[in-house]
């Protein structure tokens, strides 16, 4: 039985690829290779920078081909309903959101199974949540949200924090997993939706 942990990654890959793919073509000069460059590089390029950091090879995406299909899935998909996407000013913050909410989980778990400690798992689930959206930000020389909006990864580091919490009092793996993915996604929300940020510096 496929377990939900690795039910949600694929899923977070399919909107993580869409959401990459509909920051990129924003530009407007790019082919569908272009487009499936960056989607690929939103999906998988903070869990390759965390199984970097925490020296675990092969990386998830060259010894699992339902990475590189899921990326495929959700740039087709965005490429199909672009145009209903493009109505909704709210689509890619959605996927955006959804995509942190899967991977800042999916990326503290990796690390515990690891044996990384608690504050390091957290971080690694932050990595593996924001860096693939900042090395695309980066490619299309725009300034990455994690920069501008700072709540953006502390959402994914209240979220980690509250999945070791719920472990700690032993809720179980599949209800820890959604309760935790669910306050990293509201928090994002709520701070879009009225603006909230940081002190500045």
């Amino acid at each position: 039985m496929i377990e939900i942990q690795y039910i949600f990654e694929l899923f977070g890959t399919v909107v993580f690829a869409i959401s990459g793919a509909l920051a990129a073509d924003e530009r407007k000069k790019h082919d569908w290779f272009g487009i499936a460059f960056y989607a690929f590089i939103t999906a998988v390029g903070g869990g390759t920078l965390r199984d970097i950091f925490l020296n675990s090879y092969p990386l998830v995406w060259i010894n699992d081909m339902n990475v590189i299909f899921s990326v495929f899935i959700g740039v087709i998909l965005a490429g199909v309903f672009f145009n209903y996407f493009s109505k909704l000013r709210k689509t890619f913050m959605f996927f955006d959101t959804l995509g942190i909410a899967l991977f800042t989980i999916v990326g503290l778990e990796k690390a515990h199974s690891l044996g990384a400690n608690d504050f390091i798992s957290v971080l690694m689930g932050m990595f593996t949540a924001v860096f693939g959206g900042v090395l695309r930000d980066i490619l299309i020389n725009k300034t990455p949200t994690i920069f501008v909006q700072e709540i953006y990864a502390t959402a994914c580091i209240i979220g980690g924090i509250v999945y070791l919490i719920l472990e700690s009092f032993g809720i179980d793996r599949n209800s820890n997993f959604i309760i935790s993915g669910a306050v990293i996604a509201i928090i994002r929300i709520i701070t879009v939706k009225y603006n909230l940020s940081l002190p500045k510096f």
